[in-house]
């Protein structure tokens, strides 16, 4: 390959891999944003239904977090 061959191909991966990471950091902040959600309406009471919902949805949250927000 050429020299310009290469130089476009690192150029195109590097943008690649620039998009991924932004598109990443937005999905965490929006799981993050989602778990506050939950908290706050849990600092102003519930039913212990609705408690359970938001134990459950926080659970599945904070296991997403962790995966994403590395």
């Amino acid at each position: 390959m050429s020299r310009y061959a290469w130089l476009v191909l690192c150029v195109l991966c590097f943008a690649e891999t620039e998009a991924r990471t932004k598109s990443e950091a937005a999905a965490c902040a929006e799981v993050k944003e989602k778990i506050r959600n939950i908290e706050s309406r849990m600092r102003s009471g519930y039913t212990r239904a609705q408690g359970e919902k938001y134990e459950e949805k926080l659970r599945e949250l904070r296991a997403k977090r962790y995966h994403l927000c590395r």
